[in-house]
């Protein structure tokens, strides 16, 4: 059986995070066409196709799947291998998940700190929900993921509690005397939409959805207008907004954990995700 070479499993890797080809080579700077008989030499070296061409782009097939994990354990190993035999650090891409409220309350510090320590590591954010990222995960788009999870999930997983907190534009804005309060809110699914309305249903308080959307920026530009008070993180609450309480039931703690793509993550994957661990548990 032929050899798999590296940078074959490589541009694989890519593709199958990307679902694209032309996506994949933009992002390993090579052209796509480049690429395409890259991983066409890859499917030739296992005897049977790894990526199904879809309307849309790729996807992988059973036997790209089984793939995949062997790729990313090479792939691991050799650049572990290289790093402890040559004496030089860390290097590799790792893409991550995070929601848009940690990303603004907690990664331009964690991503400045990380990259003092290991510059050759280059990092890929990918901003979106908890449902979403999970999703990612099981489809090895991305290595690992900062994730909320309710209060009573297994406290060992939980490397930082946090809060959802009500949010107005004024520690008493006027909205709150209407008789039907506007909200809004993430989608439906999310555990801040969740607890806003169950909140809301615990204690017989009328209101309606004013605004739905999985942006934090759009959320908190409706908060900004009055037209609505809205449910964040208390550690995503900008200065120029005000946590509400008064007149309003209370919501459940959360907690923030981090889940990884494989089961055994490769050397650099869980050096990220150690550092996130710590930063988080002494910020």
């Amino acid at each position: 059986m032929p050899d798999l070479e590296i940078f074959l499993l490589r541009s694989f890797v890519a593709v199958s995070r990307a679902g694209s080809v032309s996506e994949a080579a933009r992002k390993i700077g090579r052209t796509q066409s480049a690429v395409s008989m890259q991983m066409q030499r890859l499917e030739d070296a296992v005897g049977q196709p790894i990526l199904r061409r879809t309307g849309v782009g790729v996807e992988l097939t059973a036997a790209g799947i089984r793939m995949l994990s062997y790729a990313e354990r090479i792939l691991g190993a050799h650049d572990e291998a290289v790093a402890a035999i040559s004496g030089t650090a860390l290097h590799g891409a790792i893409s991550i998940g995070c929601p848009e409220d940690y990303m603004t309350a907690f990664f331009p510090g964690l991503l400045r700190g990380f990259a003092a320590l290991h510059g050759g590591i280059e990092i890929e954010v990918v901003c979106a929900g908890t449902v979403e990222l999970r999703q990612l995960l099981q489809r090895r788009q991305i290595d690992l993921a900062v994730l909320s999870v309710p209060e009573d999930a297994d406290r060992a997983q939980i490397m930082r509690p946090e809060s959802f907190v009500w949010v107005g534009n004024g520690p008493d804005p006027a909205i709150l005397a209407r008789e039907v309060l506007p909200l809004a809110l993430s989608a439906p699914g999310t555990l801040d939409h969740e607890a806003a309305i169950g909140a809301m249903d615990r204690v017989g308080r009328a209101y309606r959805i004013a605004f739905a959307s999985n942006s934090l920026a759009g959320l908190l530009a409706v908060t900004r207008s009055g037209e609505a008070i809205s449910v964040v993180t208390r550690a995503a609450v900008p200065p120029d907004l005000s946590i509400l309480q008064n007149g309003l039931p209370a919501l459940p703690d959360i907690g923030i954990t981090l889940a990884y793509a494989a089961l055994k993550p490769p050397p650099i994957v869980k050096t990220f995700g150690e550092f996130i661990k710590s930063y988080m548990a002494e910020i």
